[in-house]
């Protein structure tokens, strides 16, 4: 899955020492957390927050069902680092979006992502149109 036009979604993290480490290069898993906070600042910046989503009629939640995620070059302590998140296809209850991670021109990581729209109990739910349509991708 690569990146299609689509609106693309910026956010900057700093690499804090809790990131990092013994020898200040960043955690492999710390970079988990920052797609996670890209795919949650792209949903905000359509007008989809997590709160609204669970306070609905019939709640919902996303999960990370699948991610594919490359390292390519090491992030260290007190590096800023852009998170940009495309969403590629929101159908049914799945999204699929592309993420990458870049410090100035430097591409440090990218993934592949694939959430799924769910009910409190675990149950896979389509996405209401009216929440596709803030994510200007085709949808079926």
């Amino acid at each position: 899955m690569r990146p299609v036009a689509s609106p693309e979604f910026k956010i900057s993290v700093r690499v804090y020492y809790e990131d990092t480490d013994f020898s200040g290069v960043v955690y492999h898993a710390r970079y988990l957390h920052f797609f996670e906070r890209g795919r949650t600042e792209a949903l905000r910046a359509c007008g989809v927050s997590h709160t609204a989503l669970l306070a609905r009629e019939e709640p919902l939640a996303f999960a990370v069902r699948k991610m594919t995620t490359e390292w390519i070059a090491p992030a260290r302590i007190d590096d800023v680092l852009d998170v940009t998140t495309r969403f590629l296809e929101v159908k049914g209850a799945r999204m699929l979006l592309a993420q990458e991670m870049r410090r100035d021109a430097t591409l440090i990581a990218r993934a592949d992502v694939e959430a799924a729209s769910m009910n409190l109990a675990g149950k896979p739910r389509r996405l209401p149109a009216e929440l596709v349509a803030r994510f200007a991708v085709g949808a079926s």
